[in-house]
């Protein structure tokens, strides 16, 4: 990418990152608090975590990941923090840049809707193709594959999406521009009884994902 274009890319992000349309402009309830985007993207990163929404931690760290979560997801990476958090490498771009809130169980809310509204297609068409993406829950899922011209396969659930993973990743590797696309859960400690029902994900899907990630990284 141009250090043109490297430079609209930071204006973009600059510009999200003073986003206020959930308080000023809100589809729906106003953010219930002050808004805090949070998203790390590169002109050269050749991975993407395309995850859901920032936690109470991260909303105060301004970190993506900074939590039991990030430390599940890096390990199903298989990578550390150095490289997890290295921009050059590894773009973060959540579905919701801000925390949405907590419903009254005390769960995360969704991904507040604005966000895709205002600026995913105005961002992934300033980034460059990704190599490797990990599409981390169902809002990513059903945004990204529609993205790829991949909406097809996403199935009527999570665990029917996940579980087409090879189909999924087939079918972007066919594209003019390759990419290895994962459908994941989010790595939440509340998906421990999901993987327990699931073991394929640990003895199947992830040996790949991290071979597949090594070489988007250049190790292999």
């Amino acid at each position: 990418m141009s250090s043109a274009s490297e430079d609209g890319l930071d204006a973009l992000v600059a510009r999200i990152r003073a986003c206020r349309v959930c308080r000023e402009a809100p589809r729906g309830s106003a953010l219930p608090h002050e808004p805090r985007p949070v998203l790390r993207v590169s002109a050269t990163a050749s991975i993407l975590v395309a995850s859901q929404a920032p936690g109470t931690k991260v909303h105060l760290s301004g970190l993506p990941f900074t939590d039991a979560s990030g430390d599940r997801l890096r390990a199903w990476m298989g990578v550390n923090k150095d490289t997890f958090y290295d921009t050059a490498h590894i773009a973060i771009a959540p579905m919701g840049f801000c925390f949405p809130g907590q419903d009254a169980a005390g769960g995360d809310l969704p991904p507040r809707r604005e966000c895709v509204a205002t600026w995913h297609d105005t961002l992934f068409a300033a980034l460059p193709p990704f190599r490797l993406i990990l599409a981390v829950g169902r809002p990513a899922q059903a945004y990204h594959l529609a993205r790829l011209g991949l909406a097809a396969h996403l199935k009527s659930s999570l665990t029917e999406t996940v579980a087409n993973w090879r189909a999924v990743r087939a079918a972007g590797e066919k594209l003019a521009h390759p990419v290895a696309v994962y459908t994941l859960p989010h790595p939440s400690w509340r998906n421990t009884g999901w993987l327990k029902k699931n073991p394929y994900f640990d003895a199947e899907l992830l040996p790949q994902l991290q071979a597949d990630i090594a070489r988007a990284l250049g190790r292999s």
